[in-house]
């Protein structure tokens, strides 16, 4: 188009008080306000301008309003979880109860007694809400509760070995999610490592030769995101708490992902609990709230109350507390687990690690006839058994048996491209669905599925039509 073109397209568009007067930008106003609306109007005749086209005030305002809707979508969306990881990292870990998302509603709609003692009427202490349950629920004689459980393992090296000496075994310096390594963070605390023993084989006199005048305390941390298995040999919790005993040494016991209860009552392979490295002699023991406790994201230290007075007045607190929202969450998460028995019935994470096999072939027999309809012949669509992963580092070794459902192409050709856009428009849902490539398939296992009929309605919405041909 020439120049004298592109100028009379121009001249067809609207200005902004004619687009403003129009009954759809009326609406948006209503919905989005007077500010908002001009600006999306500006916008849209600025690219209409650009693009040398022209437009009528009605299309003007439509275009605006479906931007501003565009914009209004929340980034932290719902999604369905057909991973097959129960404690997914990336789509935010634990599912809270009924309970704690009910005392969290109720705290933010009011004020709490966050810091207030209500029988003295005087200022109080945000953890003493927590204190009480987490000594009972992991006999421990005192606890704090920090942002999450890399905050808490800061914190105490910071209090303990702050310029000081950590002795820890080399098959223990882990990473976690995000790349964070446990040497870095003994570095930010201020703490000077000390790696004893090999990485398959740390052995007593190890950790013994390693102690001098210089050591703050004896680390041992739980590998709960993976295992070394063969040759190997570890110090057992209870040995190191004699020896730092000997030599006037705190022993500090990173857990993890940590888990209140015996595991081994849902099926699940034995996982310590709290209580049990609490009882055998660590001084602290640190671990999460949000992965197999069930709750927010929270980090525990409990242990020995002079220990805990130390790190109550570390500066460092302050910046790593929670706040009341979380803190209600918590709580409420931390009185179920009061009844292990009706545990299973009450908190997601457990509910979904032990559902049973058979309810998970039953459900997958009533999606995969919907996706069969709706992917017609481009796609096969078979029922399949599979195994779910706890995920978040918990018991890496350990699979549950599921069911779900595997796509594949039905052409031999493209099968990649075909997957990848598969994925992509399940995506674009309006509750996205999450599943896995894996073996020339889309995979998803219902384990997490628990809305069958908001996931029925949901599909309705796939669209396969938009520039692709899974059968090309």
């Amino acid at each position: 188009m020439s120049s004298d073109g592109n100028i009379a397209s121009a001249r067809r568009l609207p200005s902004v008080d004619e687009v403003l007067r129009t009954g759809i930008a009326n609406a948006a106003i209503s919905e989005f306000g007077r500010s908002a609306v001009v600006a999306a109007v500006r916008d849209v005749i600025a690219d209409a301008r650009q693009a040398g086209t022209g437009a009528a005030a009605e299309a003007v305002a439509e275009d605006a309003r479906l931007l501003l809707q565009a914009k209004a979508v929340p980034s932290l969306r719902p999604v369905f979880n057909l991973t097959g990881t129960v404690l997914h990292t990336n789509l935010g870990r634990a599912l809270l109860a009924n309970a704690a998302i009910e005392a969290a509603t109720d705290a933010m709609r009011s004020a709490v007694a966050l810091e207030f003692d209500l029988e003295a009427g005087k200022r109080g202490d945000r953890d003493d809400h927590l204190r009480g349950l987490l000594c009972e629920l992991a006999g421990a004689e005192d606890a704090t509760i920090v942002n999450n459980n890399a905050a808490a393992i800061l914190l105490a090296l910071n209090t303990l070995a702050k310029g000081r000496e950590a002795v820890v075994s080399r098959g223990e310096l882990i990473e976690i999610g995000g790349a964070f390594r446990m040497p870095e963070i003994m570095s930010r605390a201020g703490t000077k490592l000390v790696e004893v023993g090999t990485t398959n084989r740390t052995h007593f006199k190890d950790y013994k030769a390693a102690i001098g005048p210089k050591t703050g305390l004896l680390l041992k941390v739980h590998t709960s995101n993976y295992r070394i298995e063969g040759f190997t040999s570890e110090v057992s919790a209870r040995e190191l708490a004699g020896l730092a005993r000997e030599h006037g040494l705190p022993l500090v016991n990173d857990l993890g992902s940590g888990t209140l209860i015996d595991l081994t009552r849902f099926g699940l392979k034995h996982e310590p609990t709290v209580a049990e490295v609490v009882a055998e002699g660590a001084d602290l023991v640190t671990f999460s709230g949000d992965k197999l406790l069930g709750g927010p994201q929270a980090g525990f230290i409990v242990g020995r109350k002079e220990l805990l007075a130390q790190i109550n007045r570390n500066p460092m607190k302050r910046a790593l507390r929670v706040d009341k929202i979380r803190m209600a969450a918590l709580e409420a998460t931390l009185k179920l687990h009061r009844d292990p028995d009706r545990l299973a019935a009450r908190l997601p994470t457990i509910r979904l690690l032990a559902r049973p096999k058979v309810e998970i072939e039953e459900l997958v027999g009533r999606i995969a006839p919907l996706l069969v309809a709706k992917l017609g012949a481009a796609y096969q669509v078979e029922s399949v058994a599979c195994a779910s992963q706890i995920g978040s580092g918990a018991l890496p070794l350990e699979i549950v048996p599921s069911a779900g459902i595997a796509i594949r192409p039905s052409a031999s050709r493209g099968q990649g491209r075909a997957l990848a856009a598969l994925g992509a428009a399940l995506r674009d849902l309006p509750v996205p669905v999450i599943g896995r490539i894996a073996d020339n398939c889309l995979m998803l296992d219902l384990r997490c599925l628990e809305d069958e009929a908001g996931f029925a309605a949901n599909l309705n919405a796939l669209d396969l039509s938009e520039g692709w041909d899974a059968s090309a």
